[in-house]
């Protein structure tokens, strides 16, 4: 049966209006694509600009010192033992966060019960709206005290051979800096590892259900596999969180100046918390500069973190597709 052309009128009327909504989503798509370049390339060179004089007087050497003295003239400042802090704290909470956030993820994916899948969804993704300063208090008031009177007097005793866990229980410190961070990961990475487990095709996991296989088989050899590049881009977001967070861990982590402690109960600092305590009352330029080049250091972190992802990501895409 041969079909009806539509009036020639029509399919002109029709051809004008596509090309220009073609024309119009290019060219506001190019134009969002090249705001988000040109607003990483200012905050890139106004970061570097005020850091610039710091890197003149201190050079690379300024990451691996480990003195901060803004008292002796000239001062002697190094970012060694914030960078080592920033690391310990974001990585600590990045081990505590992933398995939780995906163990969720997988809860109000596959196993809730319907009734209550919404309403726990939605108090997870509540308290990634909670401002860091109220989960600061919510550190400095109830956890801080938990920590010390509970927690790290059973890690002591359990595993106090071990360095990390030694010395004297503490209300601030590494350790409650680390449970802050997780619970600041923790609603990010699981809203969006419950989308990912979502999206899976549900025919692929009743197949897997119908050849014999149990919902732990099912979970771990379909579900899994099909978004683990998802998951890690899911982790590796969170940990942009932890990376950069500056009030809560500001006000939990203790913000010692000495030397990066051996122990998870003893007071540290990271380079987001050095910035944000000291920042403001800096009373010289060049320490104020040198604050600058903490924020560059993180910078540059934070970017090598998000390459590192997304070499990842793309190693899982290949495997998952064979390069299709």
């Amino acid at each position: 049966m041969e079909a009806v052309a539509p009036p020639a009128g029509f399919r002109r009327t029709r051809r004008i209006a596509d090309r220009i909504g073609d024309t119009a989503l290019y060219c506001l798509t190019a134009l969002a694509a090249l705001v988000a370049m040109l607003v990483i390339a200012a905050i890139v060179y106004k970061v570097v600009e005020g850091a610039w004089p710091a890197i003149r007087v201190f050079g690379i050497g300024f990451i691996w010192h480990g003195t901060w003295n803004p008292v002796p003239n000239p001062p002697i400042f190094g970012a060694r033992e914030f960078i080592v802090g920033t690391l310990v704290t974001s990585f600590g909470a990045l081990l505590l966060a992933a398995p939780l956030s995906i163990a969720i993820g997988l809860f109000l994916s596959e196993l809730a019960p319907l009734s209550i899948r919404g309403p726990i969804g939605s108090l997870i993704e509540m308290l990634a709206a909670v401002p860091s300063v109220v989960i600061g208090l919510w550190g400095i008031f109830v956890l801080g005290p938990f920590m010390r009177v509970h927690i790290e007097p059973f890690l002591g005793h359990h595993f106090g051979w071990i360095p990390l866990f030694s010395g004297a229980p503490q209300q601030a410190g590494v350790l409650v800096a680390i449970v802050v961070l997780t619970m600041m990961m923790i609603p990010i990475t699981s809203s969006i590892c419950r989308e990912l487990f979502i999206s899976v095709p549900r025919d692929i996991k009743e197949a897997s259900l119908g050849l014999g296989a149990t919902r732990w088989e099912m979970v771990r050899g379909v579900v899994v596999p099909f978004v683990k590049g998802g998951v890690v881009a899911a982790v590796t977001l969170g940990l942009g969180r932890a990376l950069g967070e500056a009030i809560a861990v500001t006000q939990v982590i203790g913000n010692s100046l000495r030397p990066f402690p051996l122990s998870f109960f003893q007071g540290g600092n990271t380079l987001a918390s050095q910035l944000a305590s000291s920042y403001q009352s800096a009373p010289t330029n060049i320490e104020l500069q040198s604050l600058v080049y903490l924020g560059l250091i993180l910078l540059v972190i934070t970017f090598i973190t998000n390459v590192v992802a997304q070499r990842i990501i793309k190693r899982f895409e290949f495997q998952r597709t064979g390069g299709h």
